[in-house]
């Protein structure tokens, strides 16, 4: 018996050795993005949009953020955008142009009290810049090609929670995406 009891703990050992060598490998491997150390920033104030020049809190819609791991060379600050598809354009011009980004950041419709308007024939979406407005691409689910638009026109709107995908299809139309899903013809087309 004695030799099982020996056999029961070298496992439980080894087990935990492995366990703990491939979460402290997986540590190093995901960098500093998966670690959770980038938070975003608000976006108030004259933050100007470094897609189209166009202050971020003047405009309805989603606005965003990226974060990038050449330390940022915005001026030290994350990019910052008046929508989504600004962000979009920017982030994959950015990796076209061999920079990689930590993380990107969006408004997240349900972490907000949106207000939906008019304007002309447009229907909008309010704007917020609030720093705990936003949620991560990897987190939402954005919906395309619905009668909601942004900024700079037809727009991609963000939702974290299912539920108000849902909601927001059922009254706006569009066709919900993984955010991380979304390409150059999906902006073009939204």
């Amino acid at each position: 018996m004695p030799v099982h009891e020996l056999s029961s703990i070298d496992r439980r050992a080894l087990l935990a050795g492995v366990a703990g060598g491939v979460a402290f490998a997986s540590a190093g491997c995901l960098g500093d993005d998966e670690a959770g150390d980038v938070e975003p920033v608000s976006l108030d104030g004259e933050r100007a949009c470094d897609q189209c020049g166009m202050i971020v809190e003047d405009h309805p819609g989603p606005v965003g953020q990226i974060h990038f791991e050449d330390d940022e060379p915005e001026g030290g600050r994350p990019a910052q955008f008046c929508s989504s598809t600004c962000t979009y354009t920017y982030r994959f011009d950015a990796e076209d142009g061999g920079r990689e980004p930590r993380v990107t950041f969006l408004t997240d419709y349900s972490r907000v009290d949106q207000e939906a308007f008019e304007e002309g024939d447009d229907v909008l979406f309010s704007s917020h810049v609030e720093a705990d407005a936003f949620a991560r691409t990897t987190e939402l689910t954005v919906v395309v090609g619905s009668d909601v638009a942004g900024a700079m026109g037809p727009e991609v709107i963000p939702f974290s929670d299912d539920a108000d995908v849902d909601a927001f299809v059922d009254e706006y139309g569009g066709e919900p995406i993984d955010a991380e899903s979304v390409d150059r013809a999906t902006v073009d087309g939204s």
